[in-house]
């Protein structure tokens, strides 16, 4: 330990995490879940595991951009920095009071994370993280800085460093390392620097202002002009390779003024309000459009009644199914792409699994379809919520430049939900009815979570954005762009109206530096804290209570459903708003719907009538049918209309033979033999009232139907057939799972028993042993080895002492571990004993026992 250490100051990060309480190491896993799995053998096992690569960028990858920033900070500072320093780079010469209050909270993320560990003398990225973020000419610092002076002359001749250092003004030195330090020096005083350029020339100062925020590297000439070749002498820019020179990062944190970045930012842009209205209008409006939500995937689902689109061999939807829905429902194909997959993912319809695979309605279909609507758009509502499939995707080439297809593969996106929900928390902070601008939305979330690089405007967490924002208003989650009551009520966000949402997961970086006291809150819009990341789903003893309260807030703003339409002598029918599910089923079969909206027009004509008497009515049904739920009288067109087509309806018969047809009536048979259109049939007369066809009854029921005739199908003994399609079904199928991103945060009860067996495990790989006289037992980390009858004699000692001992054991998968373990009986090759690792009784094969040693005697 050096001398100006503190004694008790860590001197690894192992070391930081074993001075942590229970509570800060829960803190970490349950921000960092990576480290969880599985559980780690002990906290150097943890440390090793929180340094590792893969782990150091997914935690880089949650934190918000001003935490992110200061790990840059550190990632440029000295190792290890002191917080001054530290202060220095972010807050700059001027020491900005934002920035002052808010570093604390930062810097406090970066240590519960893990990705930072020392006093606040002795700060130290870890390694992984200070290589990822440290500059270098292959991957540029997002601070724009260079190599500090040191890592730029390390090549460099000590003659060209004296002359450098002579040049700036300084003293010639007996070697280069001194000379170094010397120069480094100059450049980070802030008052002989200041002089030093305060000889240049103007040209040379236009140079490094060109420089000072980045990117730090130059092309030059062999033969550099005047204006270089002052600031090249004075070691104001370094050559790192032929033709390339760079500015000093000392020489650019002076010129900015200390300053690591260009624009610190301490605190989350503001969400600012595009239109504020009243929040009974948000809610109609968003009322609305669950209806309409409700009645698009009624239409589909009735669409595919009969058996849907057939499934791709590489699976999904082919474009001219996709195609042919968006027409059957009147919308455009990206639109019927979403309602598409949010059936899917409520797990409302599901391939059927047969060798003709098609879509079909699921089991579940039924069941939701009967439900009360304000339930069923719930269940819309939380499977669009939780889902990772993302519709707009569709399209879109994957990584193989194969097209994305509606209901196919590699449509998933992790990150999904959990904008959806953070796009949605932001909108529960702002008063209700006021609905934001998306931009501000946007720059919201791309400094709570921003990439490392240059931010796009096209990276998938902001088209993810942008995409909920729309999907949203389709779903009547918002209505006119303001959250609605009962989605908030559904986020579980109805008691903060004008408030944030409590998020879970690590906290706002600046909490421990604002200002305000625990019981001061602000509007989201204004508040300093900045998740890192969104709230999570409720929990399942939270979410039938918020589901119940959306439900109790929308029903009311649903339109009742109608027992009536209104009968128009056009031969039309206007329904003036959702009608009860007897009366539209039956008029769906009666009558073609033409037109939909606020009120449905439906259509009479002669196939739909005869339609109706397929399905088993007879006119007399349809005329009693209509005149029950007309609130106007029936005209006279369509009573004519349905008798006419009754009088014809089943006139002509078609049965199996391979097909044919009979007739009372010989003169309609010749008039049928006689028509051109009848050739494709290829009929013959089998008798003055029978022709026969070759083709199937189906194909001749068409052919007729299309030639203008009414007939019916009959059964073998001669009675007509109800041709009432049945719906098709797929076998129970369960909703898509979504694809999670990452290890889930562990519960509770996890993290408890987690961390009771790290603890162990330290404690019986950092228990004082007596030195072995085995040098293989004294190496760092290696298990003791003794022989067996060493093992057994030790063994049985410690029995009889009661003293613990320290083992090190090989399980029946091969897996090997250090346990200290207090032993209470040895006998028939077992011993029974106390595990301190993992605080219980257990017995061991002696055979598994590598070797014993004894315990330091404090620690016995």
């Amino acid at each position: 330990m050096s001398s100006d250490e503190k004694p008790s100051a860590p001197r690894s990060l192992a070391e930081a995490l074993r001075a942590r309480d229970d509570a800060s190491l829960a803190a970490l896993l349950r921000a960092r879940p990576d480290l969880v799995t599985p559980v780690p053998t002990d906290l150097t096992q943890l440390a090793t595991r929180a340094g590792t690569r893969a782990s150091v960028v997914r935690a880089l990858e949650h934190l918000d951009r001003f935490t992110l920033q200061t790990a840059e900070a550190l990632a440029v500072a000295a190792e290890p920095a002191a917080y001054e320093e530290l202060l220095g780079l972010m807050a700059g010469d001027a020491r900005d009071a934002a920035v002052v209050a808010a570093l604390p909270g930062a810097v406090a993320v970066l240590r519960e994370q893990a990705l930072l560990w020392g006093d606040d003398d002795r700060l130290r990225l870890v390694r992984t993280a200070r290589e990822l973020l440290a500059p270098s000419p292959q991957h540029p610092s997002p601070t724009g800085l260079g190599p500090s002076v040191r890592e730029a002359t390390a090549g460099m001749s000590p003659g060209r460093i004296q002359e450098i250092v002579t040049a700036a003004g300084l003293a010639s030195t007996h070697d280069s390392v001194s000379a170094v330090t010397a120069l480094a020096s100059l450049f980070s005083d802030r008052r002989t620097m200041s002089a030093l350029l305060a000889e240049a020339p103007a040209e040379s100062l236009e140079v490094l202002d060109r420089l000072v925020w980045g990117p730090p590297y130059g092309q030059v000439t062999a033969d550099p002009a005047a204006r270089l070749r002052w600031l090249l002498d004075r070691g104001l820019l370094l050559p790192t390779a032929p033709g390339t020179v760079v500015m000093p990062r000392e020489v650019a944190l002076h010129l900015r003024g200390g300053h690591a970045h260009r624009t610190p930012e301490p605190l989350p842009p503001a969400v600012e309000a595009a239109a504020t209205r009243r929040p009974q209008v948000v809610d109609a409006a968003a009322a609305g459009q669950a209806y309409t939500a409700l009645a698009t995937v009624e239409e589909l689902l009735k669409d595919w009644d009969e058996g849907g689109p057939a499934v791709l061999r590489a699976g999904g939807l082919s474009q001219r199914d996709l195609k042919r829905t968006a027409v059957a429902l009147d919308l455009s194909e990206p639109m019927a792409a979403f309602w598409v997959e949010l059936a899917y993912a409520a797990g409302l319809i599901a391939s059927d699994g047969e060798a003709d695979e098609r879509y079909a309605a699921t089991p579940f279909f039924d069941e939701w379809v009967e439900r009360p609507p304000a339930e069923r758009w719930v269940r819309l509502a939380q499977a669009w919520l939780a889902g990772t499939r993302t519709p707009g995707l569709i399209g879109g080439r994957d990584a193989k430049e194969r097209t994305l297809s509606a209901l196919g593969p590699g449509l998933d996106r992790s990150a999904a939900p959990e904008v959806r929900r953070r796009v949605l928390t932001l909108l529960a902070g702002l008063p209700e009815g006021t609905a934001p601008s998306a931009e501000s939305v946007l720059a919201r979330l791309a400094w709570e979570r921003p990439l490392r690089g240059p931010q796009r405007d096209d990276d998938l967490r902001s088209r993810l954005a942008r995409w909920t924002l729309s999907e949203a208003e389709l779903l009547g989650i918002t209505g006119r762009g303001a959250l609605s009551s009962q989605a908030r009520a559904l986020l579980g966000a109805a008691a903060h109206p004008h408030g944030p949402v409590t998020d879970r997961g690590t906290g706002s970086p600046q909490d421990a530096g604002s200002p305000q006291g625990p019981g001061d809150k602000l509007p989201l819009h204004h508040h300093h804290a900045a998740p890192a990341h969104a709230p999570g789903p409720l929990s399942p003893a939270g979410q039938p209570v918020a589901s119940a309260a959306a439900v109790r807030l929308l029903a009311p703003l649903l339109p009742e459903p109608l027992d009536h339409v209104l009968l128009q002598a056009d031969l039309t029918a206007v329904a003036p708003g959702p009608l009860h599910r007897p009366l539209a089923d039956v008029l769906g079969v009666l009558a073609d719907v033409e037109s939909k909206g606020g009120a449905t027009v439906y259509r009479f004509t002669p196939g739909s009538v005869r339609r109706a008497l397929d399905a088993g009515r007879s006119a007399s049904d349809l005329h009693a049918f209509l005149a029950e739920h007309s609130r106007t009288p029936v005209p006279q067109p369509l009573t004519y209309l349905i008798d006419d087509v009754a009088r014809r309806h089943g006139h002509l018969r078609v049965g199996a033979a391979s097909a044919y047809v009979r007739c009372d009536d010989d003169a309609m048979l010749n008039e049928i033999l006689a028509d051109k259109r009848a050739a494709a049939l290829r009929l013959r007369r089998l008798a003055p009232t029978v022709l026969a066809a070759q083709a199937d009854p189906a194909a001749l029921l068409d052919g007729l139907r299309a030639m203008g005739f009414a007939p019916a199908a009959e059964s073998a003994e001669g009675d007509v057939l109800i041709t009432r399609a049945d719906a098709h079904r797929s076998p129970p199928r369960t909703a898509p799972e979504p694809v999670p991103e990452g290890p889930p945060v562990p519960d509770g009860t996890l993290l408890s028993a987690a961390i009771r067996a790290i603890r162990a495990g330290d404690l019986a790989s950092t228990a004082p042993r007596k030195p072995a006289e085995d040098a293989m037992a004294q190496a760092p980390g290696a298990l003791p080895r003794t022989s067996p009858a060493d093992t057994l004699a030790t063994m049985q000692a410690a029995v009889l002492t009661g003293e613990a001992v320290w083992i090190g054991y090989v399980n029946a998968e091969g897996s090997a571990s250090q346990r200290v373990i207090a032993p209470v009986r040895v006998e028939g090759g077992f011993v029974t004993a106390y595990d301190h690792t993992a605080d219980e009784v257990r017995t061991y094969p002696l055979h598994r026992i590598t070797g014993v040693a004894e315990l330091a005697d404090d620690e016995a």
